[in-house]
């Protein structure tokens, strides 16, 4: 085990990881993992990954587990890279699609959550709390009843049902509020309060990001330890885009890749587009986004509490934030499934809908190559499918 200490990005305190720290005491920031990253270098090597299993723990000289015994696992990570040629071939780029609608609960959520669950297990949490547009509850209501921890669940009414059932099936104490995630999060920092419980929201526990990060580290290995030019990532609370970059520092830091990062992209519906604004007004920070709507409803999050670090890592690897209409995300949905047989949720949609506007523009140059994320699984998103079916009777014939 390499982790050595927790550290806050605003102000730079350290605090120890052996003891449940939710955010810094300090100023009250997002804290980060560290590690003992030359000790790593010295005894991790590309060679110990052949025979390891393919999940996510592959990794675990850069995940934060003390104790293997508290490993919490549903054979979550490694999920395929897909070239998408044909589309490729169409906007002149080498086009990849990870595809995390193939992991346990259907999103990319079970990263954070089986690491998070882990991690709390392992600091002897017995019940966790959290705000939730839908995915990140379900998967950590099915990670919790693994680890038999209570579960407290809060998310907007509006969210897909299909993420309801999730969390109820597996036993959560699920509640929906009459508006959207910011106002869900106000109920779970009540009841985290009153019931001296663990607040797992977004970012006030340190190790999602270490479950989100893995995606970083998968794409690496999965083109050969070859950085692509571009990542683009639907961008909510953003911690995977956090993760995805502190997996690439990390990695150039044990000499597995060269000085160069991917440049980020963070994808916004136009509906709720927070980091955009703040982006095109070069600010370190996001606004709260009033009346927040979009049929990406996972990315519908007014105001990220690590907006700062999302911003930091745009603006470190010379990225830029994009946002795209709910119209152009269903289009881009079909399009993706019907030309390429890739059923996406429409948050990953709306990186293809980024990716054709970034090569229109230039910013996207010819033969890049460029890595898209597809967050969860299409099937969690049944409404979303805009089809007319002839229905025929018994005696009729396929119309040709």
């Amino acid at each position: 085990m390499y982790m050595t200490h927790l550290e806050c990005p605003k102000c730079s305190a350290k605090h120890t990881p052996h003891k449940l720290t939710q955010l810094c005491p300090e100023c009250g920031a997002p804290l980060l993992v560290r590690y003992d990253l030359a000790k790593v270098k010295a005894n991790f090597s590309k060679e110990d990954l052949i025979k390891r299993k393919p999940d996510l723990w592959r990794y675990r000289e850069l995940l934060p587990l003390v104790d293997e015994t508290n490993k919490i696992s549903l054979g979550e990570g490694m999920t395929p890279l897909l070239a998408l040629s044909k589309l490729g071939r169409q906007l002149n780029i080498e086009l990849y699609l990870k595809d995390e609608g193939i992991i346990p609960g259907g999103t990319f959520k079970a990263r954070g959550a089986a690491v998070g669950v882990s991690r709390a297990k392992e600091l002897g949490v017995t019940s966790l709390a959290m705000p939730t547009n839908g995915n990140a509850g379900a998967a950590w209501a099915i990670y919790a009843a693994k680890a038999d921890i209570d579960a407290y669940i809060v998310m907007p009414v509006d969210a897909p049902a299909i993420t309801r059932n999730e969390c109820a099936i597996a036993g959560a104490k699920l509640f929906l509020v009459k508006g959207l995630i910011s106002d869900a999060g106000k109920i779970v920092g009540r009841a985290v309060a009153k019931l001296g419980c663990m607040d797992a929201s977004t970012l006030k526990e340190p190790y999602r990001i270490e479950g989100k990060k893995t995606m970083g580290l998968e794409i690496a290995e999965q083109l050969a330890w070859e950085v692509p030019d571009v990542i683009l990532y639907p961008t909510g609370g953003g911690v995977g885009l956090i993760g995805i970059y502190k997996a690439f520092l990390e990695l150039r830091q044990i000499g597995w890749t060269g000085n160069k990062l991917p440049r980020l992209v963070a994808v916004q519906a136009a509906g709720c587009a927070p980091i955009v604004k703040a982006w095109e007004e070069k600010k370190a920070a996001s606004e709260f986004w009033d009346n927040a709507a979009t049929v990406a409803f996972g990315i519908t999050v007014p105001k990220a509490l690590g907006d700062f670090l999302v911003l930091d890592a745009i603006y470190q690897t010379n990225g830029c934030a994009v946002a795209v209409t709910d119209e152009e995300i269903l289009n881009d949905q079909a399009e993706l499934a019907s030309v390429e047989g890739t059923f996406v949720c429409p948050e990953g949609a709306a990186n293809y809908t980024a990716a054709k506007k970034l090569c229109a523009s230039g910013w996207i140059k010819p033969n890049e190559k460029v890595v898209m994320l597809n967050t969860g699984a299409g099937l969690k998103y049944p409404d979303t499918v805009r089809v007319h079916v002839p229905v025929l009777q018994p005696d009729e014939d396929i119309p040709l």
